[in-house]
């Protein structure tokens, strides 16, 4: 079963098994949970069922689950759940200088971590700004580029956005 690109969380990817299953003509034999005491991932088999997370692109690691096929009617994840891998959303200049990340020099003007779900418009208002030196006599031209905490190239998915930079004269 492929789950759809997209940003779910896992009771979205629970309602997409059950859809599916549903579609196939199955009953409700496997459902997905949270322990959220734990942060892992619950797996509940019924009749019989299994699940096989050893599939290259398998969503086994994002659920915590190791690279095998389960059978036992309860299952919990051997490791914390992994749905969520941004942790800071950096806005890349290629004109700046003078910033760093983890004490290496970087293009980044600005770092956040979104305050809203995914799939909800982010609006991100910088405050204490802090300028840094552009390395051009003249702006012809730059390049910006949004990317996660490891300078992953975000996918906005088509979506449009708008960034605005304050520049002044020191």
């Amino acid at each position: 079963m492929l789950i759809p690109e997209g940003s779910y969380d896992i009771e979205h990817i629970n309602d997409f098994i059950q859809e599916k299953m549903k579609q196939n003509g199955h009953g409700h034999n496997i459902t997905l949970l949270a322990n959220t005491n734990t942060l892992k991932a619950v797996l509940i088999l019924e009749n019989g069922y299994q699940v096989d997370f050893r599939p290259l692109h398998s969503v086994c690691s994002v659920l915590g689950f190791n690279n095998k096929v389960y059978t036992d009617e309860y299952q919990e994840s051997e490791n914390p759940v992994n749905i969520l891998s941004i942790n800071s959303i950096l806005v890349n200049i290629d004109i700046i200088s003078g910033s760093y990340i983890n004490g290496q020099r970087n293009t980044t003007i600005y770092s956040f971590f979104p305050g809203v779900s995914p799939g909800f418009k982010i609006i991100e208002t910088p405050t204490n700004l802090v300028y840094l030196l552009i390395t051009l006599d003249c702006i012809y031209s730059m390049q910006t580029t949004l990317t996660d905490q490891n300078g992953n190239l975000l996918n906005l998915r088509g979506e449009n956005i708008t960034i605005r930079f304050h520049v002044r004269e020191i």
